[in-house]
């Protein structure tokens, strides 16, 4: 019995992976006839950082040192944007074997996917509108007469989206606080007592991830700040969920 129910497990993941591949490549050829227009919104921050270097010109080119580096770029562009655009069918497609291998029903997946999607999306978009400007910035500030900045397109388009993915990954963490403390691993209580130790890892991750200037620290440890306190509340709701589970059990037992 275990066997077989291993054997429609397998036969099932085979099948979303078959659907998450299949949206991937599908979005990612329609993302790369678009790649001039993706690559236009990404270079905006850069061109604001630029023109302030460059008296108000917003002429900033981005180059390629290799005859195949900008067709592999815009591929690689491609296939990222694809991978965000259909996050929601990957997330659902992938939640929903967990659920139904725990024993949940899809409901718990389509939910669980809309919210990590919409933090997702909140990750991107603070990068890409307050800290992203402020760290290219920061780097074309070094620019001088004699230094002047020019981008190679696969390192620019690197820099960009693995920037703004990280945030959308780091925006996760009330997800993934709501998982620990479901399973146990985590309580309210053990969250608000170490908050100093939270706050000073924070300071120390968003030192990390901008540049070396206050303004730019603040701007990404608040965020994180706050995304702390919601997986408290995310864990003491999976803890209530749980508590409310077994008084139901225990009722009925």
């Amino acid at each position: 019995m275990e066997r077989e129910r291993l054997i429609q497990l397998f036969e099932e993941l085979r099948v979303r992976l078959m659907i998450i591949a299949g949206a991937v490549f599908l979005f990612a050829m329609i993302s790369f006839t678009f790649s001039d227009e993706i690559r236009y919104l990404l270079l905006m921050p850069a061109d604001m950082a630029y023109a302030r270097f460059n008296g108000g010109d917003l002429d900033l080119q981005l180059i390629f040192l290799t005859p195949s580096e900008a067709l592999l770029a815009n591929i690689r562009l491609a296939f990222v944007t694809s991978g965000i655009v259909t996050l929601p069918i990957i997330l659902y497609q992938l939640l929903a074997l967990a659920v139904v291998a725990a024993g949940k029903t899809r409901r718990s997946a389509v939910l669980l996917t809309l919210v990590m999607y919409i933090l997702f999306a909140l990750g991107l978009s603070f990068s890409y509108f307050v800290v992203l400007p402020f760290a290219l910035n920061f780097f074309v500030g070094f620019s001088g007469p004699d230094l002047v900045p020019s981008f190679s397109i696969a390192r620019y388009l690197s820099f960009t989206t693995s920037f703004m993915l990280s945030f959308g990954l780091v925006f996760q963490m009330p997800v993934l606080f709501w998982f620990l403390g479901s399973i146990g691993l985590l309580t309210t209580t053990f969250l608000r007592q170490n908050r100093k130790f939270a706050l000073l890892i924070i300071i120390i991750f968003a030192s990390i991830l901008t540049p070396p200037d206050i303004f730019s620290q603040v701007l990404m440890a608040i965020p994180l700040l706050l995304l702390y306190e919601l997986g408290i509340f995310m864990v003491y709701l999976s803890w209530r969920k749980k508590k409310d589970r077994d008084l139901t059990d225990a009722s009925a037992g």
